[in-house]
């Protein structure tokens, strides 16, 4: 469904946490740089205050934990397997561990555990991956123009803006086209306006 209001998207979470209200249910929000995922994953946090969310770039890999030419290959930046068993909490667990890499320290950061919660929301690029797919009950791509990704994105990067025109950008676009990401999703969310 292709849709440019939050409406649908919000109706069909009410629905999963009423139809399972026993286990956590898991929305993928995934897309393009700059079109709006951790803000839309702040706003489906604050209508569903009971909640946590991951976001996908705590889950990067250390640059000597990756394969050469990696920036050549779709996701070969992440740690998928991580993600998958850290963010994605089974029946029975009490908390859910959360170790993070962060990129502008270069190390791991201290462990958390987050309480278990009804909704998880893994919020970032990658993470509709196909070895992740199984794990959510919702997926969401959100996307915009070329035109809205780069005004977004120049203001929101400034010098780094033309970092993300030669790597990052490129790289997701292959992702998307290499697993037709936007094919597999229950939710498209154009966030241009």
């Amino acid at each position: 469904m292709i849709s440019t209001t939050l409406s649908p998207l919000v109706e069909k979470l009410s629905t999963l946490l009423s139809a399972h209200p026993a286990a956590p249910v898991l929305v993928a929000l995934d897309g393009r740089c700059g079109s709006g995922k951790t803000t839309l994953a702040a706003q489906l946090a604050r209508q569903f205050p009971q909640s946590i969310t991951v976001h996908t770039d705590d889950f990067y890999l250390p640059p000597a934990s990756r394969v050469a030419n990696w920036e050549q290959i779709p996701c070969a930046n992440m740690d998928l397997e991580r993600l998958r068993t850290s963010a994605h909490p089974r029946p029975g667990r009490q908390a859910v561990p959360y170790p993070c890499y962060s990129c502008r320290a270069g190390a791991y950061l201290p462990e958390q555990c987050f309480a278990p919660q009804p909704l998880v929301i893994v919020e970032g690029s990658y993470s509709c991956h196909p070895t992740l797919a199984d794990c959510y009950d919702l997926k969401v791509f959100v996307t915009c123009s070329k035109e809205e990704q780069a005004r977004r994105l120049l203001a929101r990067e400034g010098e780094r803006y033309s970092g993300f025109t030669a790597r990052w950008i490129p790289l997701e676009e292959g992702y998307f086209a290499k697993f037709q990401i936007e094919q597999t999703v229950d939710f498209i969310l154009d966030t241009t306006c």
